[in-house]
């Protein structure tokens, strides 16, 4: 067995080398460090059912590259990341996104309106995605969020909600309107990791109510 002092070593020695390889990375020309993360990231995906612990680590590491790009072709894979299994690699994703979106926020809103269109119902990254968008103080973010009310995945509806009701702004009223009477039902975890059942419509009058002020 190894001493802890040498053990700490190369572990800081393993922390200068991954430093050194992302800031490469990162200096890499675009378009070819692009199609290299995207072979990556596919890669890495397929990995996820052969080996969870692999997939996370390489999708972790290729986040943290993307979130140093711009350009659509860094955020549509940062969303394929977010919709992965891996919570970590989805946690990654998720602070790249916050961060480009706070920085360029058109090009993440474009990101997130291709998603729309393209992720099958059921993706993670759907429901993900709305509390992303929330934490950005942007008006063009209740746009997006009245995109997800509308979607046919029941997850990205509830989380389109419980994001603007978090969001606490009144003029979100209107749009959760048209889903007043929607049985379909979502699972919920609440903080302390109890999981139950609500409807749409049920998540919609507790939303009305905070963002009437009538919540206790």
């Amino acid at each position: 067995m190894r001493d802890p002092a040498s053990t700490l070593k190369d572990l800081f020695d393993a922390e200068r080398a991954v430093r050194a390889s992302h800031d490469a990375l990162v200096a890499s020309p675009l378009e070819v460090l692009l199609s290299e993360l995207e072979r990556a990231t596919r890669e890495a995906l397929g990995l996820d059912e052969k080996d969870e612990d692999e997939s996370s680590l390489r999708l972790v590491r290729i986040a943290g590259v993307l979130g140093e790009l711009s350009g659509p072709r860094a955020v549509d894979l940062l969303i394929d990341i977010l919709g992965c299994d891996e919570p970590e690699a989805r946690h990654a994703a998720g602070e790249a996104l916050s961060g480009l979106a706070f920085d360029r926020f058109k090009e993440v809103a474009q990101g997130v309106e291709r998603a729309l269109d393209r992720l099958a119902a059921g993706s993670p990254a759907l429901a993900e995605l709305p509390y992303l968008l929330a934490e950005v103080p942007e008006p063009g973010v209740m746009k997006l969020l009245a995109r997800f009310l509308a979607h046919k995945d029941p997850d990205a509806v509830a989380s389109a909600i419980e994001a603007l009701a978090e969001g606490g702004d009144p003029s979100a009223l209107p749009l959760l309107e048209p889903l007043a009477g929607d049985a379909r039902k979502v699972q919920l975890e609440d903080e302390g990791g109890t999981e139950g059942e609500a409807t749409i419509a049920e998540l919609v009058a507790e939303a009305r109510s905070i963002l009437t002020g009538e919540a206790s």
